[in-house]
């Protein structure tokens, strides 16, 4: 079996390479293929992830290359982590929407948009070249934003389930708190990407216990503390929102901690530079300690978990992915991409059935879908007017003075990625 990493130059990179040393026996890989134009980083990456792997006494091979059709050819999976512009690129979207007085985040608002528009076409592009060298290979997309880069694969045809952390960050967080195993504890997840919640926590599977009223009772106020929220707000609510929530029922506040702080990017670029010092180590022969605090918690299990789902014969498997809608949610189109547990096979996802939701979720789910819809539309077909609709739509923005002055910005500070700009 032959995997191949497209941006295997990652300073997160070794954190899957340990998925998938100590994780053989689920996903046995007898080739594991980095891509990455950045050729130092590629090398210091690559020459840790093969001592990694000797270590744990991995029999397979490691190879590198920036050459992207050489890389993929013969891939039964590729595994998309790429960041278009770099920690550079995140920097510019995580700052320029405060002068508006909105978030700077990469995945939502303003700088989602841009992250969006600079991203789409490469996967695309990527993608297409997959479908040439090996047309039954999955793509497991983990570049963000995940939603709205899926439904742009899965729109073109490709065989692709996109992939997040959050789900599975609940999961091990929730098991520690019940004193059980992760594999005991299935959640009802639903909604987007970044804008999900957990309705249900049940012990043993999807027909299992829903634990979720006696988990709040009892550890309502460190979930509450890990969100960053007030422990009031998720009494009210009964369910569990995803940390991103905040950038929704907290915005005004979150803006005012951003400003005058250093964005998230600035401090993953130190990160990144003090990672790649170690990597240079030819004795480190381990993920370091450090790499804990460059985010992305449990990516390397849950990508090990959904390819070995994809690739092998394992019967049912649950598992939180990004897949079309198909009337799961019956107030969005079937073409909608949604976060949700869905079964896993060789056919791909399924998701489960899910309850009629409260209006309260159900309207801003549809509500960011339909930005998501138009900010897809602007990612494949580009143009000013196609952007300002997107940002005007965004329920984090929605007023005319504030669209066109980010639509400015937008536009200015992504001209090197965005050819018709």
């Amino acid at each position: 079996m032959k995997l191949a990493v497209v941006g295997g130059g990652s300073t997160y990179t070794p954190e899957l390479i340990d998925g998938f040393a100590r994780l053989r026996d689920v996903l046995p890989i007898d080739e594991l293929t980095l891509i990455d134009p950045a050729a130092e980083r590629l090398e210091l990456v690559g020459g840790l992830a093969r001592r990694i792997f000797a270590r744990q006494g991995h029999p397979g091979t490691i190879t590198t290359t920036s050459d992207l059709d050489a890389g993929v050819d013969g891939a039964d999976a590729v595994l998309l982590q790429l960041r278009v512009g770099g920690q550079a690129a995140r920097d510019r979207d995580e700052t320029w929407p405060q002068e508006c007085g909105c978030v700077g985040q990469e995945t939502t608002g303003a700088g989602g948009l841009a992250k969006a528009l600079r991203t789409v076409p490469v996967v695309l592009d990527i993608a297409e070249r997959v479908r040439r060298s090996n047309p039954d290979a999955w793509i497991i997309d983990f570049t963000n934003p995940v939603g709205i880069v899926t439904r742009a694969l899965l729109t073109a045809g490709h065989k692709a389930v996109g992939l997040c952390n959050v789900a599975i960050g609940f999961q091990r967080k929730f098991a520690k708190l019940l004193n059980t195993s992760p594999s005991e504890v299935h959640l009802d997840h639903v909604g987007l990407n970044h804008l999900t919640w957990e309705l249900g926590v049940r012990l043993g599977g999807p027909e299992g216990a829903d634990v979720l009223p006696k988990l709040l009772a009892e550890h309502g106020e460190a979930v509450a503390d890990d969100l960053h929220m007030p422990r009031s707000l998720v009494d009210r609510l009964g369910v569990v929102p995803s940390y991103y929530l905040r950038y929704y029922y907290a915005h005004d506040e979150v803006v005012r901690a951003q400003r005058g702080a250093p964005t998230r990017a600035a401090e993953v670029a130190a990160l990144e530079r003090e990672l790649l010092e170690m990597y240079a180590d030819p004795a480190l022969d381990t993920k370091p300690e450090l790499l804990a605090r460059r985010g992305g918690a449990y990516y390397s299990e849950a990508a090990v978990d959904l390819a070995a789902s994809l690739l092998r014969e394992r019967g049912s498997t649950y598992q939180a992915v990004n897949t079309l809608n198909r009337g799961t949610l019956p107030f969005l189109p079937d073409d909608a991409v949604i976060e949700t547990q869905a079964r896993i096979d060789k056919d791909g996802a399924h998701p489960l059935p899910v309850p009629a939701l409260d209006p309260q979720f159900t309207g801003l789910i549809a509500h960011v879908t339909a930005y998501e819809d138009l900010a897809l539309r602007a990612a494949l077909h580009g143009g000013r007017d196609r952007v300002f609709k997107a940002l005007l739509a965004h329920p984090l923005i929605g007023q005319i003075e504030y669209a066109e002055q980010l639509t400015d910005q937008l536009l200015a500070h992504n001209k090197e990625h965005l050819a018709w700009a």
